[in-house]
């Protein structure tokens, strides 16, 4: 049954803020105004980030000086930063130590009658033994390299390294003269899953949610100039009601709940995904689902729309949803959809990474486009942003002749009548093993004004109405991408062109018994 209409007070004063150079100065104005208390779940916080907003910056010129002054003016701040596995991912656990200390550090500054609780979030789930035996001589490896890459560091680097790297230490040891070298036995406990949410409540009444961390690789303006490898575009939400009094209470319970310490509350309007620590967890790779919300909600939105289905998404790797779009395209030969990626992952684009879970991520993604695009026929469109500029090189950074510029928004719209803001991008990692969180937009009028201002952000000033209309914009998107695929950078209008699964269908790769969650 389709959702009931919100009262007036679950979600209101809802404010879209699309990239960082809106998400930015909105974020430092609330903590500014919060008078008693914040709760926040980030990703990646990191305190060396530039302030943008002129009220921000009269305190200081970095995130850093924030935090001490609204720690100085006896605001309490709870924050839970998310942990990595030290051997899959050395340099992010690194990272959320980085940010631990700075955060120490502030509370020091602003004195010692100050209020600070900040926790480096680790999931509770385990990769079982036997997956683990079986990669064995690979983290014997890894593990050797990255001793390798701390011995090749400066003496006092190395420390620091260390130092912010709790969860490797004990798998190093050192040799008489300070050489580091790996230990080879037991394997690791790898921790397959992550809290990905990226929100705040400020004193139980104003809650910030969507897809933006804080540090300066997130940070883009809207008009994209930065160079193709800094470009990032997200949306965030601000809004007030009951909604921010659920998204209190998830903060306050995920980390008990995902341990197995106590069940997660129930949330009508604050949509969900959690998982945790499987009891008999031998032959598995991953964590138990517990609550799934968010992929309810998209097959709750997909089967709902009647005539325009709009995604935007930084992965589009989960089959299920590409299975519920092709269902969907067969029952409403009317149903048309329009999904903008960016044209490359990250790590792909600007790493030239090509590691084994890169190209199953390819592979994934390509499988979806295909089942859908066979689905929906010429009634589906994806489309990629690029830079308006010519391109030197012709790697996965470009498309079109052009710079990208990169996804990492998560927004879902059907129509007129629902939508969905979230941290949780369209693949099974975020929907069914990753902490994720993110609201869905029932009224019409939040809808349609949310779906015209990130319609706006894409196309240029002069579109017209049929570019805005769910009967007609499908079929007006699509012969503008393939009119700026054909035109010169200068002369396109707007930032879409179309996304070529070629690349990805030629770099991916399937991964046999690998759960397809895992990417």
């Amino acid at each position: 049954m389709p959702d009931k209409p919100p009262a007036e007070n679950d979600i209101k004063d809802v404010q879209l803020l699309i990239t960082a150079e809106e998400a930015y100065p909105a974020m430092e104005r609330a903590f500014l105004g919060a008078k008693k208390e914040v709760w926040a779940s980030f990703r990646v916080f990191d305190l060396s980030t530039r302030l943008r907003s002129k009220e921000a910056r009269a305190f200081g010129t970095t995130w850093f000086d924030l935090i001490v002054h609204v720690l100085k003016r006896g605001v309490a701040l709870n924050f839970a930063l998310a942990d990595f596995d030290p051997i899959l991912a050395p340099e992010l656990h690194c990272a959320s130590w980085r940010s631990r200390r700075a955060f120490v550090a502030a509370r020091e500054i602003a004195g010692p009658d100050t209020r600070l609780n900040v926790i480096n979030a680790t999931h509770s789930a385990r990769v079982g033994l036997l997956p683990r035996l079986l990669l064995w001589p690979w983290l014997v490896r890894e593990l050797a390299r990255q001793a390798r890459s701390l011995n090749a560091q400066p003496s006092d680097k190395r420390a620091r390294t260390r130092e912010c790297s709790p969860g490797l230490r004990r798998w190093l040891y050192e040799l008489p003269g300070g050489t580091l070298k790996s230990r080879k036995w037991p394997p690791p406990p790898l921790v397959p899953g992550t809290h990905h949410q990226k929100m705040a409540v400020f004193d139980r009444q104003l809650l910030c949610i969507g897809g933006l961390d804080v540090d300066e690789r997130r940070y883009d303006d809207k008009d994209h100039r930065r160079r193709r490898d800094e470009t990032w575009h997200d949306v965030q939400l601000m809004c007030r009601g009951d909604v921010a009094q659920e998204a209190q209470q998830h903060l306050e319970s995920f980390l008990p709940s995902v341990a197995g310490a106590s069940e997660p509350p129930s949330c009508r309007l604050l949509k969900r995904t959690l998982s945790r620590r499987r009891r008999m967890q031998l032959p598995f790779l991953g964590p138990r689902p517990l609550v799934r919300e968010l992929a309810n909600a998209h097959e709750s939105l997909i089967s709902e729309a009647k005539h325009l289905i709009y995604l935007e998404t930084q992965f589009f790797r989960d089959t299920n949803t590409a299975r519920a779009l092709a269902r969907a395209a067969s029952a409403r030969p009317d149903l048309r959809l329009v999904v903008v990626l960016p044209g490359a992952p990250e790590d792909v684009a600007f790493l030239g990474n090509t590691s084994a879970d890169a190209r199953f991520g390819e592979y994934l993604q390509a499988k979806c486009v295909d089942m859908v695009s066979h689905a929906f026929g010429d009634r589906a469109i994806f489309c990629s942003p690029v830079r308006p500029l010519p391109a030197h090189g012709i790697g996965r950074d470009t498309l079109c002749g052009s710079p990208l510029i990169y996804v990492h928004a998560k927004v879902s719209i059907a129509d007129d009548c629902k939508a969905i803001v979230s941290s949780a991008n369209l693949n099974g990692r975020s929907l069914f093993w990753d902490t994720e969180a993110g609201i869905v937009l029932n009224r019409k009028e939040h809808v349609k004004k949310l779906r015209q201002r990130v319609f706006r952000h894409w196309l240029w000033s002069e579109a017209g109405e049929p570019h805005y209309t769910t009967m007609t914009a499908q079929q007006t998107w699509k012969e503008l991408i393939h009119a700026n695929a054909e035109a010169a950078p200068k002369d396109r209008n707007g930032f879409l062109v179309p996304y070529d699964p070629k690349p990805a269908r030629a770099f991916g790769r399937p991964l046999p018994g690998v759960p397809n969650a895992m990417v």
